[in-house]
């Protein structure tokens, strides 16, 4: 691979990340969590494929470190957005653990009598 492939790979490798985080944004913004959960494992997949890539120590041109910088804010406004929407999610998720583990724990004090 020369340089030119390995600089359109790195720029290509971030706009495909920043795509599949716009797709988790769109579906945690939606309450779509089983969409939210697969794409997240197809981003933990690009990451995976990105880290390969990256490992080869290209230089990027100004133009390609600036749509590098670009797509890496638009990644962290949209895992913002993710979080904010998500949030409330988990945390009725964890209170509803709570109480099944309370209610479990009560049931099998009460079993023995």
């Amino acid at each position: 691979m020369n340089a030119c492939d390995g600089v359109t790979s790195i720029v290509q490798n971030y706009e495909a990340l920043s795509s599949l985080m716009g797709l988790m944004s769109e579906a945690a913004a939606q309450g779509q969590w089983d969409r939210l959960t697969a794409l997240e494992t197809q981003c933990r997949e690009q990451v995976a494929l990105m880290k390969q890539v990256d490992t080869q120590q290209v230089s990027l041109s100004e133009d390609g470190r600036a749509r590098k910088k670009a797509l890496i804010l638009k990644m962290l406004a949209d895992d913002a957005t993710i979080r904010r929407h998500a949030q409330p999610w988990m945390e009725k998720l964890e209170w509803a653990m709570r109480v099944t583990s309370k209610e479990q724990q009560i049931r099998r004090a009460y079993a023995g009598r």
